[in-house]
């Protein structure tokens, strides 16, 4: 079996600008902007060396506050260089949020974007929590963020207070090249590498630790399971400060040469479509609900996706009806899919190009190799046989764990080494995996757990159905009774009844939805993942069930 490679994502930028200097990097299509590896890695270093002059130490936590800009791809990068530890900020953050990840992750240096689409609603938004930084100190002394020590603008323009991205190369230009190697001589590949938040829709966001090791190892694999080779142009349409932008493309990218598109600062179904056929893209990566928004978009017949024959499939289970229009309508003929956490660095499982489609249409695939997965009772946690249906454990290339929070840590990993996922699912006997449902979205209606995939899955074979989203609400008699909220596809017309007859027809009628609701879009992360949290909560209002 090939061992793992130890390798720091400092020293994999720079082999892989040695073995592919004039093949493209980076492209982002919507700012007109392109870097072979040579000008990638020459872009990386002049921001690592400003790091370097200001200070910035190994190990430190480094807050990166942006949409999808090629500066977050060289800040993110830089930050490795300098052997600092990636924080990654959702753009679409509010005041408290920023507040609690900031203070929570003691983040020293934070470098941000002015905005989204032209705007300066990150600047306000600091202000608000920091009017300090209108007229400051140096070092910064805020009163809110007493960690924080130093800001940075992803912009040539200055701003009051903020040093900006051409101040901070400027001072690097005294740093030399031995000073910035010398501090990547310093890095270890088990040194944590990204400090990524959890949604926290159960709790405050839990800040995951994941080390070079653990993820250049899992992207060589995923890379490899996909046939990707440096040919490959890879369409990253998901956020950068999400694991599956950074890592599961864009460091897999890196790995294996490849060329990384972004279409546009943040997700456009159009701009996603014209990106691949203007860069002849051929691989493209997505939550099923990311891929009905391009299947459904009125002008998706008109792009040429004939380069497009790869990509992945993740973050929520994939009916099995919208991975068959994936395959034919969109050309992709190796798509596959793949599941995955932050807090296993990555991937899990995962099937394969070679895998025919059936398998990829129906499972989550196996165990990645050299990680362990198996099946446990949630109440006992015995190991469960073939065929029964439990959670899913992983163990190999975890997370480090949650930055102070050692309690939940404990709690997510066991004594021996297992993170218990909080998913539901099953192996059979050939080794696949299927993925049910996530414990916590189980419908208990009666004696009954019935899994929303179930009513899903059938839903979605009616012809005029884009996406059905199945969630349980509270009822008296029963205990839960299922909702079904429907999004139709363009053009499309369709009553209650009629979707409840044809219900009717295929389903158990335990199976049955009591509640069927129309809707033109569902509350979404900015991953595309629907939050079924948030429909609950909304139908609980709506039918009146609060007590």
């Amino acid at each position: 079996m090939v061992p793992f490679k130890e390798a720091h994502t400092a020293d994999l930028l720079k082999e892989r600008a040695s073995l592919f200097p004039e093949r493209e990097a980076l492209i982002h299509v919507g700012r007109g902007k392109r870097y072979t590896y040579n000008q990638f890695l020459n872009e990386v270093d002049r921001l690592a060396k400003g790091l370097l002059a200001l200070g910035v130490e190994k190990g430190e936590h480094v807050a990166l506050w942006a949409p999808n800009l090629p500066e977050w791809v060289i800040a993110a990068f830089a930050i490795a260089r300098v052997g600092a530890v990636l924080v990654s900020v959702d753009p679409f953050y509010e005041a408290p949020q920023l507040e609690y990840l900031l203070n929570n992750s003691e983040a020293r240096t934070l470098i941000l974007a002015r905005g989204l689409d032209g705007r300066e609603e990150f600047l306000r938004l600091l202000e608000g929590l920091a009017p300090e930084i209108k007229a400051p100190s140096m070092p910064l002394h805020l009163e809110r963020f007493p960690h924080l020590k130093r800001l940075i603008l992803l912009s040539d323009s200055p701003y009051s207070g903020i040093l900006s991205l051409r101040e901070v190369i400027e001072r690097g230009e005294e740093i030399s090249n031995d000073e910035l190697e010398g501090r990547v001589a310093l890095c270890s590949p088990h040194d944590v590498f990204t400090l990524m938040y959890t949604s926290g829709t159960t709790g405050p966001p839990k800040g995951v630790l994941s080390t070079h090791y653990a993820l250049i190892n899992k992207s060589m694999i995923s890379a490899s399971l996909q046939k990707l080779g440096h040919q490959d142009r890879l369409c990253l349409a998901v956020p950068l400060f999400h694991m599956f932008g950074s890592i599961c493309v864009l460091l897999t990218a890196v790995t294996c040469g490849a060329t990384t598109v972004i279409p546009s600062d943040t997700f456009d179904a159009e701009e996603t479509l014209k990106a691949i056929e203007r860069e002849r893209c051929t691989a493209l990566y997505g939550t099923p609900s990311l891929f009905v928004s391009l299947l459904e978009h009125p002008r998706f017949g008109d792009f040429d996706l004939s380069t497009l024959r790869k990509g992945i499939v993740a973050g929520a289970p994939c009916p099995m009806e919208l991975m068959k229009r994936i395959v034919e309508r969109m050309g992709a003929k190796d798509m596959i899919t793949g599941y995955g956490l932050t807090e296993a660095s990555t991937w899990i499982t995962m099937t394969s190009a070679d895998d025919p489609l059936e398998i990829r249409i129906s499972t989550i695939g196996r165990a990645l190799p050299r990680i362990e997965v198996k099946i446990i009772d949630p109440s006992s946690g015995e190991e469960l046989p073939d065929g029964a249906e439990g959670e899913i454990c992983t163990r190999g290339l975890l997370m480090e764990g949650y930055y102070k929070m050692p309690a939940a840590t404990a709690q997510a990993i066991d004594k021996e080494g297992w993170l218990h996922t909080g998913d539901l699912g099953w192996k059979g006997s050939d080794g696949l995996f299927r993925i049910t449902g996530r414990v916590k979205e189980l419908i208990r209606k009666g004696d009954r757990m019935i899994h929303p995939v179930e009513v899903e899955e059938y839903l979605y074979t009616h012809p005029k159905i884009a996406e059905a989203q199945v969630f349980g609400v509270p009822d008296e008699e029963m205990g839960e009774e299922i909702a079904a909220w429907i999004k139709l596809k363009e053009g499309e017309e369709a009553t209650e009844e009629e979707i409840l007859s044809f219900c009717k027809e295929g389903l158990d009628p335990f199976l049955i939805p009591k509640y069927v609701r129309f809707v033109d879009s569902f509350p979404m992360t900015p991953t595309k993942k629907v939050q079924k949290f948030k429909l609950r909560q909304e139908a609980i209002k709506l039918y009146g069930l609060e007590g």
